[in-house]
């Protein structure tokens, strides 16, 4: 499955536009990992932690979005876009990753 943040496949011919895909995950973030990350921060290192988990949520959004592309017959998604949102007091620390695009079917 192609997943391009284009919205044309050069050299290709799109057959079918199937629609919006969309794909969410949820990563919370834990009081002891937060005030570690605060004092790294501070010091100028990185939170490689955060950007671990960061690199897992977005993944798991990109597969579910695959998935729903497939399920519609899809070979392809376009205009692929990556959203982060912190959802603040209202769930704790939680940042919700959204991944979203056209699924497409294209000649190979």
């Amino acid at each position: 499955m192609l997943i391009l943040t284009s919205t044309t496949l050069e050299g290709k011919k799109i057959t079918k536009h199937h629609g919006l895909v969309t794909g969410d995950a949820l990563l919370g973030a834990n009081l002891y990992k937060d005030m570690f990350s605060g004092v790294r921060d501070v010091v100028g290192g990185r939170t490689t932690k955060y950007e671990e988990e960061l690199k897992s949520a977005r993944n798991l959004a990109i597969e579910s979005m695959r998935q729903k592309a497939e399920e519609k017959g899809a070979n392809a998604i376009i205009g692929t876009f990556v959203s982060y949102n912190n959802l603040g007091s209202t769930m704790g620390n939680t940042i919700m990753v959204t991944v979203y695009g056209t699924a497409v079917s294209f000649q190979e």
